[in-house]
Formats: structure tokens, C-alpha cells, sequence
């Protein structure tokens, strides 16, 4: 929908592809579906569901047997953003790598983009 034609809208690391493919075959899904909500001390939220299918208007990636889905209105929020995902020995999690973030708080789930007026 706001893609640039031969650009994927997200991409995906290794260690990112290998955990939602893991996902999908545990839960049986159509893949991850990602978008962002209002919210958190900085303004907005990421949000991460497993989806049991497509909705149409959603920008699929497709990569190494993982799916991921962005919603209609998160699609200009996220393009660009890489996907990855991390282990320490604290704690794993996806971690949203996006050019379009202009402030995000310690946590690093709360995120304010580039000129969206503050919350």
C-alpha cells in the first residue's frame, strides 16, 4: 500500500526469520501480524498478534518460511523497519530496528516517530 515497488516494506535477520517460522508451525497460524497503537511514555506502541489469515489490505513479507503481515495503518510507520531478534541472558525478544523513530524510552517498546505531535 505505501510500498516502493521491488522494496519490501520490513526486513527480516536470520535470527528473525528462523523465531516466526518457529512460531508459526507451533500455533499452527498464517504468520505474525505487526502494527503500532497509541500508547507507552513515548507516544505509540509496536504490537505483535499471531493472525489466522490475511486480510487483504495487509503488506505481506515473505522470507525463509516466515510471514509477517502489517496492518493498513501501521504500513507507513514501519517501512524500512528490519526485524530482528535477540537473545541475552536476560531476556529474548523481536527488536524493531526503524529509520523512522525520532524518540523511544528505556524499555524500547514505547516509540515516538519523526513528526508525529506529541501524545
Amino acid at each position: 500500500m505505501f510500498g516502493i515497488p521491488g522494496k519490501q516494506a520490513v526486513t527480516l535477520t536470520s535470527a528473525a526469520t528462523r523465531q516466526i517460522a518457529r512460531l508459526m508451525a507451533q500455533n499452527g497460524t498464517a504468520g505474525l501480524r505487526i502494527g503500532v497503537k497509541k500508547g507507552g511514555c513515548a507516544g505509540m506502541e509496536y504490537t505483535m498478534d499471531f493472525a489466522t489469515s490475511v486480510n487483504p489490505m495487509d503488506e505481506i513479507v515473505e522470507q525463509d518460511g516466515a510471514r509477517v503481515m502489517i496492518a493498513p495503518m501501521a504500513q507507513m510507520f514501519l517501512f524500512g523497519t528490519e526485524i530482528d531478534y535477540q537473545t541475552s541472558l536476560l531476556e529474548s525478544g523481536f527488536k524493531f530496528n526503524n529509520p523512522n523513530v525520532a524518540e523511544a524510552c528505556g524499555c524500547g517498546e514505547s516509540i515516538k516517530f519523526k513528526d508525529q505531535p506529541a501524545a
